[in-house]
């Protein structure tokens, strides 16, 4: 079976944040805090125990920390997205191709798939994103062009938090 690492950024504008990649790419962003819920996750997306090694995890961790100063607009990192569904899969790569500083909706991104009727599919690949951040889906909003859910600490609220960061006009 295949290593999977994981380490811990302690010094976010959002608290801790947990990180995990295998050979493949990264395979899981946390931003609730809690190293015992992380470690379950990586299980549930991975099959495997994740072994601590932040030293595995610099160019995540860096990329990151510049995020957070403005000093990154792009994400150059590897992602496995065999950890996501199908239709996760899909939905979360055109997610992954919104410009920082930029917004669409639920029912853009279920267009541009293909599938204009998928809006709630997409609303659920969405508040299942694995990678929060990396892949952005801070970035999509409601039909009504306001902010709808956000499955981190502070909710919406950490939504806008992020999207102020990028200085989206819509915030």
């Amino acid at each position: 079976m295949c290593s999977i690492w994981m380490g811990d950024i302690k010094d976010t504008p959002l608290g801790v944040i947990w990180i995990a990649q295998n050979k493949g790419g990264l395979v899981a962003v946390d931003l609730w805090g809690e190293r015992e819920r992380f470690t379950d996750q990586v299980r549930r997306l991975t099959g495997a125990d994740p072994i601590y090694a932040p030293e595995q995890l610099t160019a995540v961790s860096e990329q990151l920390t510049e995020y957070f100063r403005k000093e990154r607009k792009q994400f150059e990192l590897p992602i496995d997205w065999s950890v996501m569904m199908p239709f996760q899969q899909e939905a979360l790569q055109v997610v992954s191709e919104i410009d920082y500083g930029r917004t669409r909706t639920y029912g853009d991104i279920a267009r541009q798939l293909g599938k204009p009727k998928a809006v709630r599919a997409v609303g659920r690949a969405n508040a299942t994103n694995p990678m929060p951040i990396i892949i952005p889906c801070h970035r999509v909003l409601g039909a009504d062009g306001r902010l709808h859910g956000f499955s981190a600490p502070g909710g919406v609220e950490t939504k806008a938090w992020l999207l102020r960061l990028e200085g989206s006009w819509l915030i």
